[in-house]
């Protein structure tokens, strides 16, 4: 799938500047410019090309920083960058999967604590092992406080 979400950015690319958006254009462009960067970390260790869950991981890290930004623009009185922000975090999230819901989440913990047959905080670690089943699906960061509480941290 991997293949696919560079297929979909280049596609994304070609129609943003097919559209003159250049907004659309220039976020796409960075997208790939740092998948480029991350495939060429990745060599050394002998991968020519980052798996999925790699591309969606950096993705992710994409949004959190431009979310970061756009807290310290609201604080800054920065309208005009924070829209930029929130303007390129819509482009990259329209490449992630489909987040589950709060619902979801908490019938996927509840699953993976009777999977890995949890009590205690002490295997917190087996219930996000089986959270990663979900892969991009699932944001771990939102799952995390969950599995806590669950377990009676």
């Amino acid at each position: 799938m991997a293949d696919d979400l560079r297929t979909r950015f280049s596609a994304a690319l070609k129609e943003a500047m097919l559209a003159k958006d250049a907004a659309k254009t220039s976020t796409v462009r960075m997208i790939m410019a740092k998948l480029k960067d991350v495939d060429i970390a990745a060599r050394p260790s002998g991968v020519e090309k980052v798996p999925d869950d790699q591309v969606v991981s950096m993705l992710r890290s994409m949004v959190k920083s431009r979310r970061e930004s756009v807290d310290l623009y609201r604080q800054g009185g920065r309208a005009d960058l924070q829209a930029k922000e929130e303007a390129e975090i819509a482009v990259i999230e329209s490449f992630l999967p489909q987040q589950m819901d709060d619902a979801q989440i908490a019938a996927a913990v509840d699953a993976a604590i009777a999977e890995a047959g949890a009590t205690t905080v002490k295997d917190m670690g087996k219930v996000m092992a089986a959270l990663k089943r979900h892969g991009g699906a699932l944001d771990m960061s939102r799952a995390n406080p969950l599995v806590k509480a669950r377990l009676g941290a």
